[in-house]
Order: C-alpha cells, then structure tokens, then sequence
C-alpha cells in the first residue's frame, strides 16, 4: 500500500498495531486503491491523496469533509450505486465508489417486493444514549447493581471521542485515572462496560427519535426499533459550532474534530501546512497533535483577546514555535477547487475586521474550531413528553472529558437513588465535576525557586491555573510533592528529597514540570533542564543544538541535547536532557522546533464585505439571500426554510441554525422576536429499508 499520506511514525499512538491490519483493494472512479479492512471510506480516499468527493447537484461546486462524524453530508459517496456518508461507512472488499455530480438516479425496480414489519420493541430499565465518558461511567455505576441497562451509539465502537484523545487528563488520579491518555482510559472503561452482564451495548445504533407515547426510535445495526424505558440519559455530547466566511466551503476547510479522527484515530496525515480557527481547548490540542503525527502548523488565530483554552494547552505550542495572534480571524479562504491561501486579519472590540491588518499565509488545511454545541434535542423532546430523563457530559454542560466521568458517574448514582437504591453521591464528586466545568482564572504565580536543601536534582513547576490535579503528588515514590489544596487547585509544593525519577515530569497533563539537575557539570556551569517530549523520532538527535525557550514560548538561549530516556512507565513520553547554561536551567520549559511563522501583507487591499457566501453547506443558501429576506421583514425561521431551504438539507440544520440565529442578531433582531425552527423527528436519514422485512433489507 502506497503511505504516502499514511502516519508511518507517532511517537503516542501505536503505528505498528495499524499496519498489521488487513488490506482490501476498492475503487474510487474506477481507480484501484488499497485500504485497510474497517477503515471508512473517507479516511481511505484521503490516505490515497483524494480530498474532493464529488460535486454539489446545485451549483457543481466541490464537495470534501467537514465533520467526519455523520453529523453533515459534506462526504456524500456512491459506494456500490448507493448514496452514503463516507465517514462513517467502512470500506469494503471490491467495493465501487464514486463521486456524487448532480442528483444519483434511483435504482432500477427489479428487487423483490417487500413488506412493511413493525418495529421490535425493548424495554430495559435504563436507555442511554451515547457510549462516550459520560454514558459508559454511568454505565458502570448502573451495571454494577444489576440495572437492566441499554447504551447505544451511532459509531461502530464505544468511546467517543475519548479515542481520539492521545494527551493526559487532569482531574484525579483514583477517581477519573487523571495523568492517563484518553485513548487508554476509553479502552478501560469500554472493558469494564463489557463484564456486566446487565448490560447490553448497541454500537452503528444511532438514536433518531423519541415521541409522545415515550418511545425512543433506534436505528440498530441498518434494523429499525423501539425503546420504552423507564429512565432516559441522554450523553449524547456535543457537535462542533461551524463557521462562515467568504470560501468557508471550499475542501480543505473543515472541523478540528474531523482533523483529530482522520489523524488520531485512522492514522491519516491529511495536511502538510494547516493553520486553525479558535484558542479554546479543541483547537490548541488539535494544534499539539498535528505536530505529533508530523503536520506543520502555520499558526492560530483567536477573535477573543485572550484564548480559552488551558493555559497549560495553550503554552506547550507556543514553546513549540506555533504563533497565536488573539483578536484576530480568517476573513477569507482562497483556492480554485480546494484551499490554497487564507487571509486573517486584526479585528475590533465588535469583531469587525480592521483594515490595513490583513496578512496571508499559504496552507492546505484549515480548521475550525470555535466551540461545542450540545447534542441535547433528543432530552429537550423526552422532557416535553414527561419521561423520566437525565443528561450528563457534553449533552450537561460542555466541558473536559474529565468532567464527563464525573458526570456519568453522577448520574448513574442519582438513577440508583431514584429507582430506591441505598446508594449517595460522594460530595468529592460534585465537587471535582464542578471545579473541572469551571473556567478557571491564571493566577500568575511567580516562578519559585524550590526550597532543594542539599539537593541537587529538584522539579520546577508552573502551573498557573487553579485546574483540579494531582498525578504528580500521586506519583512521586516519596511523597516529595504535595498539592496545597484539599481541592486539588493549589500549586504543588516540593519539600524533601528528590530522587530525579522524572515520574512527576511523565504525568503531568499539562506539560508544566521539568527537572533541574544541578550536579551535570559545576566545573563548566553547565547544568541539565529534563523536559516531557512527546515530538516525533527524528525531531531532534543526541548532540543537536536547540533554541530554548520559558513556559510562554519566550527565547531563553541555547541548548545541546544530551540524552532521551524512555521506559514503558513512561508511557510513551520520553524525558529529553538538555544541557543549558547553570543560570538558565530553571527558566527553560521546551524547546523550539519550528521557527514561528512571521504575518505577510495580504494581495487583498481591503476588508471585502460581501455577503455573498455560503452559509447552509447542504442548500448551498448564502448569507446574503437569508440576511435579504430578513430585512424584508421575515422573523419567521420556519419561513426562512420554506422560501430558501436553509435548514432542510440532510444534516437537519445542525451546521447553519446556530449561523442564521446570528445573522438575524447581526440584523438587530432579538431572538425572542423570532419564531423559532420546529423539530421533527427523525433527526437523521433512515432509510426506508431499515422498515421493512426479508433478506433484501440491508441492500
């Protein structure tokens, strides 16, 4: 198999474990290619070098991913002259794809006549709904004390997006396995889920809707059925917030959730120069693990004067050489068939681009990564009907993945207490899931210089916001660090010994604990910095000399690397020695691997405020005609879809109704002056097969 864009080396995910899948040749437009057997079709056309799916039936424009997650119809392929989302069907052997140009013609009515079969009808005593964090530790609460439990979710496998997640957690080592990878904490938990016997798990199951009579419509595997339980908990979690601006539909730019499943999850490299949208969380991990499978990131912009992601998050690139610009955005995206160039410039305290700031920069790949919606509206109707409902994760509260173990848990001991089981709520609980949701201010915190005695090796660390953690007091063999908080927020404090172990620097989540060691060389006042490294083999050899750089990514000076240590307690993050001047050992947190990208002058002279661009990807329905019937004195959303289709395409409004609500607040009209979208189930595709009989269903 060609790997060109295949991920050959990653120095987290187990790249070895991928290549001993079997291969399956397919075709794309006639075109043999080889896949691996499971893998999606989207993944697999992108790991041959094919980005452009098809074109749209309205306008022949070019059609690639945006959410990689069934959530939008953006992938729309033929695979053996059936229409399907591609990210989410796998490849088959043989299997014949092609693109989608105009509308595909139905096929010919020579199958057998089949005939209508009502629905089978399960009635467990809890339904969840989604088999991410959230859902599987309620699961587990649940299961325990043999609840008759049924979890069903639309992927083929349990997770969430917990298999995506190649970083450590924060939150506490014993109650949520803080300092472990979100990949391996999901294996744990979908382990566990499997050895109660009173659950049963539904995966490629989505849920399509729930209706007055309080049944749930399921989709499980291509069958459809119903669901009449007596408790309901939507986990569901959350969908990306899209984006619109001039060329926002072009392949190339899509969600950062859809970036992390390609590279994280298929072991993908869709980009060589990807540059993002958004300083929260999604976009500065999504940032660290581009760099992990070997992407190059041009740079972030945040319209926000301060990014809101984890301080932590945030820094750890900046060390890294990837510029961050706040109070700025993408005003346009570039290309002829695809993305080619992006223009970002400064904005002002109402977000308007500021002009004369405009500044270009050549990328393949943009994304965006602006925020979270909840996936709530099944709980919104179940709630309407009466039934007796719970949330937790994402479908909550947006949070950490941590805070939605904490939620599950929760709410699978507040369905225990409800049905009359002799069970609490621990208050540390509570606690932890709150303190994880909450924003959480930088408390600038000095650098302090350790109390080390006799010492010669001690740790530095920077944390700088009061995040609840404490792998690394739970690590160290000798009690040597203590957080100074019983709620673990407070800054950890060493006193003691030091034994140089370097365990504490492996586990922190946040990257922010290095060690000094004095004692290298007195007699050349050289000292070492020992520094987490997570960066691809090859990044940076034995004797190599580095640019070293503070906590913030500022230049400290120079360094040589002397040694790279690795072990399997380690967990695949190795600790790089680097021998620093004596005075600048306690300054240096990272070093720089990419020089930062410098702003060019943009070709255009001018802010352009067209309005002229997409905003409903699937009616391909531009701002300017929504905003044109706005103003004519429509405040009717309804009216909107029925004049325009804006909203009625296949992703159901869940890309462009969050984008239409602002446009009519851009027009000055208050959203309670607004009729508001009625939603009506299904709230995905079912097709018609998924209804009736005989062996001929599935086709």
């Amino acid at each position: 198999m060609a790997r060109t864009n295949r991920i050959t080396r990653h120095p987290v995910i187990p790249v070895d474990d991928a290549r001993s899948r079997t291969e399956v040749e397919f075709f794309f437009n006639g075109r043999p290619m080889k896949a691996y057997e499971g893998e999606t079709i989207s993944s697999a056309l992108f790991a041959n070098g094919i980005t452009i799916f098809g074109k749209h039936p309205y306008d022949g424009s070019p059609q690639g991913i945006f959410c990689a997650n069934g959530q939008c119809a953006q992938c729309l392929v033929l695979a053996n002259g059936k229409a399907v989302k591609s990210c989410i069907v796998p490849v088959s052997p043989g299997m014949k794809v092609e693109p989608i140009e105009g509308i595909p013609a139905l096929p010919a009515d020579d199958e057998p006549q089949e005939t209508l079969k009502l629905p089978e009808e399960f009635t467990p005593e809890v339904f969840i709904m989604g088999g991410g964090p959230a859902g599987l530790s309620a699961a587990i609460e649940l299961g325990r004390e043999g609840v008759s439990v049924i979890i069903a979710d639309d992927k083929r496998e349990l997770g969430g997006k917990l298999s995506l997640q190649t970083h450590n957690f924060f939150g506490s080592a014993r109650e949520c396995r803080a300092g472990v990878r979100g990949m391996d904490i999901g294996k744990i938990l979908v382990e566990e889920v499997k050895t109660l016997e009173s659950v049963q798990v539904w995966t490629n199951s989505p849920v399509v809707g729930v209706f007055a009579d309080r049944k749930i419509g399921v989709v499980k595997n291509d069958r459809y059925v119903l669901v009449k339980p007596d408790r309901f908990l939507c986990a569901a979690g959350a969908r990306e917030k899209a984006l619109a601006f001039p060329g926002s539909d072009l392949p190339g730019v899509y969600g950062a959730g859809a970036f992390q499943t390609l590279v994280n999850r298929d072991l993908v490299k869709p980009t060589r120069r990807l540059f993002i949208i958004g300083g929260g969380n999604v976009g500065l991990i999504a940032a660290y693990h581009a760099l992990q499978a070997g992407i190059d990131v041009i740079g972030i912009v945040e319209a926000l004067p301060k990014c809101g992601g984890y301080k932590v998050h945030l820094d750890k690139i900046k060390r890294l050489g990837i510029p961050v610009w706040t109070s700025h955005t993408v005003v346009r995206a570039h290309g002829d068939r695809q993305l080619e160039r992006i223009t970002i410039a400064e904005i002002d305290q109402k977000f308007q681009p500021i002009p004369g700031t405009e500044a270009d920069f050549e990328v393949d790949t943009l994304l965006i990564a602006v925020g979270l919606s909840s996936v709530n509206e099944m709980l919104k109707h179940a709630e309407s009907f009466g039934m007796n409902t719970y949330a937790a994760g994402d479908a909550d509260v947006i949070a950490e993945a941590s805070a939605a173990i904490f939620g599950g848990k929760i709410a699978g001991r507040k369905i225990l207490i409800d049905m009359g089981f002799e069970t609490t709520v621990p208050a540390e609980w509570e606690q932890m899931a709150e303190m994880l949701r909450t924003k959480h201010d930088e408390k600038n915190w000095p650098l302090r210089v350790p109390e080390k005695g006799a010492n010669t090796i001690y740790p530095v660390v920077r944390c700088v916001q009061e995040i609840p953690c404490n792998p690394c007091a739970e690590s160290c063999a000798i009690q040597s660090l203590n957080i100074e908080s019983a709620k673990m927020t407070g800054l950890p404090g060493f006193s003691g010994k030091c034994l140089g172990c370097g365990r504490c620097v492996a586990i922190c989540p946040g990257l922010s604990i290095t060690l000094v060691d004095e004692g290298y060389d007195p007699e050349k006042k050289k000292a070492l910095a020992v520094l987490p490294w997570e960066m691809p083999d090859g990044t940076v050899n034995i004797g190599d000399s580095v640019i070293t750089v503070g906590f913030e990514g500022e230049i400290i000076g120079q360094g040589r690397i002397v040694a790279l240590r690795e072990a399997e307690w380690q967990d695949q993050r190795r600790l790089l020695s680097v021998e620093v001047p004596f005075e600048q050992a306690q300054l240096v947190a990272g070093i720089q691997i990419r020089r930062p990208a410098e702003k060019s002058p943009s070709h255009i002279p001018a802010i352009d405020k067209d309005d002229d661009y997409v905003v409903c990807r699937c009616e391909r329905v531009t701002k300017k005609q929504i905003k044109d019937k706005i103003e004519s004195g429509c405040h009717d959303f309804n009216a909107l879809k029925a004049e325009l289709r804006v909203g009625m395409g296949p992703c159901g409004g869940k890309t462009c109704t969050d984008l239409v609500w602002r446009i009519f607040m851009e027009c000055g009209i208050e959203r309670n002056k607004v009729q508001g979208p009625v939603y009506r189930p299904f709230e995905m595709e079912v097709p018609l097969s998924a209804f009736i009989s005989g062996e001929n269903n599935e086709k």
